[in-house]
């Protein structure tokens, strides 16, 4: 009994270190946008549209960068969906057969918990890539239309939101991605999942800080 303690509690403070830095991010986004690299991102693609909207001959380069992006979520996407299938491959028996045995949730063990988090993590990276796919698509149509015609600008409106679900589900789909890391890692050694979860924190606050801070 005691040797399940170290696993569950190391388990339990890893994602609690997420949770915190997620919420964070969160909490500083809402009161000052500037700060957070997604809000920037965000306003900056918004004003992308907008500005093009107003800028005839412009209509090719708007869908040569959004094609840019689209490849960016593409690839995502299908790396997330290689790696949930070679998860599934090398851990879904051993999973299948540890998850039969559970009759009740103290029955499930750290090991487990970590491989269906790890599947999770990688589903969830695959589905937001892919809606992002989906929006920047729609953004691309939008865009194609001439600047300045009455059909440009009846959905300008919407391709600012389009573009900017994209962003964020980009963005999402990317630290999905990276939270694969620390999962790896603990389910090698749930001890060290903490401070897998440390450095993880680390190298999201990289993408997480703007180029420019201005207070």
């Amino acid at each position: 009994m005691s040797g399940l303690i170290n696993p569950w509690l190391a388990l339990a403070l890893g994602l609690l270190i997420l949770l915190l830095y997620e919420g964070r991010v969160v909490w500083i986004g809402r009161r000052a946008p500037h700060r957070v690299a997604r809000d920037v991102h965000a306003q900056m693609r918004a004003d992308w549209v907008r500005a093009l909207a107003e800028k005839p001959g412009f209509e090719i380069v708007a869908v040569q960068t959004l094609r840019n992006s689209l490849m960016s979520a593409t690839i995502t996407a299908s790396t997330a969906a290689l790696c949930l299938m070679g998860a599934v491959t090398l851990g879904g028996s051993r999973l299948a057969a540890g998850l039969a045995g559970v009759h009740a949730p103290h029955d499930l063990l750290p090991l487990e918990l970590l491989q269906l988090l790890l599947m999770g993590t990688l589903f969830a990276s695959f589905v937001c890539s892919t809606l992002s796919m989906r929006y920047y698509n729609h953004v691309g149509f939008a865009m194609s239309l001439p600047a300045g015609s009455p059909q440009r600008q009846a959905v300008v409106g919407l391709a600012v939101d389009y573009i900017e679900r994209a962003g964020y589900l980009y963005g999402w789909s990317l630290r999905s991605f990276l939270s694969v890391a620390p999962l790896v890692v603990g389910i090698v050694n749930p001890v060290l999942l903490p401070p897998a979860c440390v450095c993880l924190v680390w190298v999201l606050w990289q993408f997480d800080k703007p180029g420019a801070i201005t207070d």
